[in-house]
């Protein structure tokens, strides 16, 4: 690690006057804890209680996963519409999604509609579970005339290749033995034949932020990585790659391009793969789509010291994740950069992005009462790295 030490007569001190040191927050959210604004709130409580002469700026972040649209908007002044979807079993939801720049850019997240987050537990099944509700906020957000639509990629419930989706947006999937009916599995693909554009489909930009780098297939793919947490039987697992193996086949043949191995179509149980398919969307790292839209490069520039963190700090945490990226450049600015998360590898290399690692876990500590406490175990971390800054 480096150094953390500030040296007070370059930092605190102008003649005779004290000069506040600036901290720049910019966490992630603590997943099935905190949102990144209570992350950053927590902190910044806890440093105010350790520290003093220090001047606060919070920048609540996001890298595709849950909380993208959110982090988005709150930065941007954006507002919040509504609209009729579908969950991924088919049931009638309000969704909600952001707009900013006068409503000229749509800013929603895949999970709205066809996330973890709009089913149980016990309810989990990858087989049946679709985008469709995708497709009908993306249409919505087309019909009030956006020009571009950013959409996050993470948390979702779903393994169907984005197919639901295209289905929502007009595109006609033909099947061997039967036409196309009105309630649909994603195993139905694996009878698929041909796939049919809509002929008066017009949509803007699209923007999939996402926070992997996973393909569609293989053992790295969508199904063999994210389908056993989304509730999928080792049979059904296998079923799942035939019928998404299948979508790009047909795919490649009837459109006569083939974005199965690009890094990301594997997102969102291959939402990625199909947003570049039917919309031709560009896939792009979240972490970068959020930094930009929040000016994360010139907030790092004007601050001194650089704090970020989410819930669990890892070798995952290398491929894209916020604190890798704030981390990043606040070292291309030349800026101290500490992290403080809800537990931490012990890595060398990840570790060594930081000039500090503060974590929550406790020695005897649950994750369910780490989890529980995190605001507090916050505070207490921030307090802790109050007083080394002071």
């Amino acid at each position: 690690m480096r150094d953390p030490s500030l040296h007070s007569d370059d930092k605190c001190l102008a003649g005779d006057e004290i000069v506040a040191v600036k901290i720049l927050i910019a966490p992630d959210k603590f997943k099935g804890s905190l949102n990144a604004r209570e992350v950053a709130e927590n902190i910044a409580k806890g440093l105010r209680d350790g520290t003093r002469d220090v001047e606060i700026e919070i920048v609540p972040m996001a890298d595709g996963g849950e909380g993208t649209a959110e982090a988005i908007c709150d930065a941007r002044g954006g507002s919040w519409l509504q609209c009729k979807a579908h969950d991924p079993f088919g049931r009638e939801i309000d969704a909600r999604y952001g707009c900013i720049e006068s409503g000229k850019i749509a800013v929603m997240e895949m999970s709205e509609a066809a996330g973890m987050r709009r089913i149980s537990e016990d309810q989990r099944d990858p087989v049946r579970a679709t985008t469709f509700g995708v497709g009908e906020m993306i249409l919505d957000a087309t019909k009030r005339a956006a020009n571009e639509i950013i959409i996050g990629l993470g948390g979702s419930a779903t393994n169907d290749g984005g197919f639901g989706m295209a289905r929502a947006l007009g595109f006609r999937f033909d099947y061997e033995h039967e036409h196309e009916h009105e309630k649909m599995c994603v195993t139905d693909l694996l009878k698929l034949k041909g796939i049919e554009k809509p002929k008066d489909l017009k949509l803007p930009k699209i923007i999939a932020a996402v926070d992997v780098k996973n393909p569609l297939l293989g053992k790295s793919g969508a199904t063999r990585v994210f389908g056993p947490q989304k509730g999928a039987s080792q049979n059904e697992l296998k079923i799942l790659e035939r019928a998404l193996s299948r979508l790009a086949d047909v795919v490649a043949k009837e459109f006569g391009f083939d974005h199965r191995h690009e890094p990301g179509a594997g997102a969102a149980g291959g939402l990625g793969f199909g947003l570049m398919s039917f919309c031709g969307a560009k896939v792009r790292p979240g972490f970068d789509v959020v930094a930009e839209a929040v000016g994360l490069e010139s907030k790092i520039k004007d601050a001194d010291i650089v704090i970020t963190g989410e819930g669990s700090l890892d070798r995952q945490t290398l491929e894209g994740k916020t604190p890798a990226g704030v981390a990043r450049l606040a070292r291309k600015l030349g800026k101290p950069v500490f992290a403080i998360v809800g537990r931490a590898t012990k890595d060398r290399e990840v570790r060594e992005m930081f000039d500090g690692v503060y974590e929550n876990a406790r020695p005897g500590m649950s994750e369910q009462e780490n989890m529980s406490h995190a605001a507090e175990l916050l505070r207490e971390n921030a307090r802790e790295l109050g007083k080394t800054l002071s």
